[in-house]
Formats: C-alpha cells, structure tokens, sequence
C-alpha cells in the first residue's frame, strides 16, 4: 500500500529524545515540520502520540504493529538509529507507513572507542593511574614505575568479527597502529568455504591478540563468544565488544577473568539495559575488565549527524524520494 503523500507542514513526533542526547541542534528539523518532543514514551503513550502525526521520530522506543495500525495519519517512521528491531517493520509496509533509518553516523566514534578500550588495557591506564593517586609513585624513588606489564600494538594480530563500516573503520585505525588484521568469516561458514581474504572463525580465536566483535546480534551468533571460545583465545588476549550484548556470554567471561585465562576484556553493551545491579560483569572484583554504558556512539558530532540524517530522511521523502529507506 503506497504512502499518500503529506500536504502542509507535516506535523511530528519524537518519542524518545532524549536518548538521543543533550545539546543538539534541532533548528533544521523544526524548520521542516511542526515538531513535538516527548523525552520519553512508555508502551502506553505510543499508540496516543502517533495517532496525532504524520511523522514519527524513534531512537529506542518500541513501536509495535498494533500502534502502527491504529495511526491512521502516521506516514513515516524516521529512526535515528541504524538497528529497526525496535519497530514493525513488516506492519508498517502492509499500512502503507514507509520506514527510513540512519547510517554510517557513528562510525568514526565508535572505533575511537574501540581503540581506547584496547589502549587502556595494553598501556594500563588505569591501574597506573591509580597508584599515583594513592601516592605510589611519589614514594616509589622511580623515576618509572613498571608494576604492570604494558605492550605495544604494532606487530600484534587485531582479529575481527564483522567487516561492515564499523569493522572496517576499527581496521583502518588497526594497521595505523602497525597492527595485523585478519577478518573472520561469516560466523557458521564452514572451513572449506572460507574465502582466500579472511579466516575460519576458530582460527581467528587463536591467533588474534585483539579480537573485536562488529557483527548482528541473531539467534546464530548469540553467545558466540562463551566458554568454548574463550578457551581457544590467547591467555593475553584482549575481547572488546562495542557491538551487541547478547553476543558474549558474560558469566563466561566474567570466569575466564577471574581464572586468567584471559588478558582482559573492553565491554561497551550488555544484553539488558541499563543492566541489573547483580549482572555478572558489574562485579567489583573481575580483573582486567573495562565496562562502559554503550557510550561508543555518543559523540556529540556522531549524534548530530544521526538527527542530520533523520531530518534529510523527511526532507526526500516529502519530495517523494526514498532516501535511506527500509520500506
């Protein structure tokens, strides 16, 4: 069913706002449509919202096909966000409602994030920032001190788990550093199908010193990294993971930490979020762990450019374009 198009100034709604940020630039987007700012909208206010607009902005918020349906005006769903998971894709092309997301917007954030994890594990950041405060340095009669061990990236193996724009960006910075990287296959493709540019999947586990996970979350690749393949790592190996939650097994992880088996992990994404106070990976006593919010995309530039796109997306489709369109 073709969308009808949208006479006026359409009106819209963004139903989660603010996890999109603060300090945004909203006046592009407020020139082209009557805009309503919700910072937030529980199951209950969604189907309400839509049905008063053309135009619907969405981050997080769940829009179900039952929602969709009842909004007999909505017209396009905008996500800022490149995952659709969250929406009913399929609902929305049976009612006719075209659904458009954003692309490529935080790829150069996200890899500088990937890379200060891996910095910050292989320099020991904060274990030596630590013992200065606690005045160790100052006592130490040193002029350097050398409790933990640090290594240099160049010459070691940078091991990749998706080469989309994201795995390619954190290449790209990878051999800036003088690293070697090697590309996994498809997660599943059997050894004598893996093509003559990347590895075998269990291959990739034991040479990597740095194995860093790009890939889509499916019920495939759901905890593909866990015991198993953790075993197969390198003992001073490195896991970062700025991807999907649900592809590690943190109880896993969290014991291969514990037991050494592991050098250390970089985690930006849990399965649930924000996650619980017991999750196994929030523990105080994990060694060699970094965990951060899932705040590798929240440069302030990658989410201008996200809204950026989001107003281009309206602006092609009232002229009848079907710029960064899913349907």
């Amino acid at each position: 069913m073709p969308a009808k198009p949208i006479s006026g100034k359409p009106t819209a709604v963004f139903l989660d706002f603010e996890t999109l940020g603060p300090n945004l630039d909203t006046k592009k987007l407020e020139a082209l449509v009557d805009m309503r700012f919700h910072d937030r909208s529980e199951p209950s206010e969604v189907t309400r919202r839509l049905a008063a607009c053309e135009i619907a902005i969405v981050n997080k918020c769940d829009v179900g096909g039952d929602a969709i349906r009842a909004s007999k005006r909505l017209k396009l769903i905008a996500l800022t966000g490149t995952g659709s998971d969250n929406v009913d894709v399929a609902a929305a092309k049976q009612c006719g409602v075209a659904v458009a997301n954003s692309r490529g917007y935080c790829t150069t954030s996200l890899a500088q994030h990937v890379f200060a994890l891996i910095l910050t594990l292989t320099r020991q950041i904060e274990g030596y920032a630590a013992l200065v405060r606690r005045g160790a340095w100052a006592k130490s009669g040193m002029f350097a001190m050398f409790d933990y061990p640090v290594r240099d990236l160049s010459g070691r193996t940078l091991g990749l788990i998706g080469s989309g724009t994201l795995g390619r960006e954190v290449a790209r910075l990878g051999e800036c550093f003088g690293m070697r990287v090697s590309i996994a296959a498809r997660f599943g493709t059997p050894r004598d199908q893996v093509p003559a540019d990347r590895v075998h999947f269990e291959d990739l586990l034991e040479q990597a010193d740095v194995l860093s996970l790009h890939c889509p979350l499916s019920a495939a690749t759901k905890h593909m990294i866990g015991a198993p393949q953790l075993r197969r790592m390198k003992r001073d190996a490195l896991l970062i993971n700025t991807a999907r939650g649900g592809l590690v097994d943190s109880e896993a992880l969290a014991a291969a930490l514990r037991a050494g088996e592991l050098g250390g992990a970089g985690i930006d994404v849990l399965a649930n979020e924000p996650p619980p106070p017991n999750h196994p990976l929030l523990a105080a006593d994990i060694p060699n762990l970094i965990v951060t919010p899932h705040v590798a995309w929240t440069a302030q530039e990658a989410r201008q450019r996200a809204l950026d796109q989001v107003t281009e997306n309206i602006a092609d489709y009232l002229r009848g374009g079907t710029l960064r369109r899913l349907v």
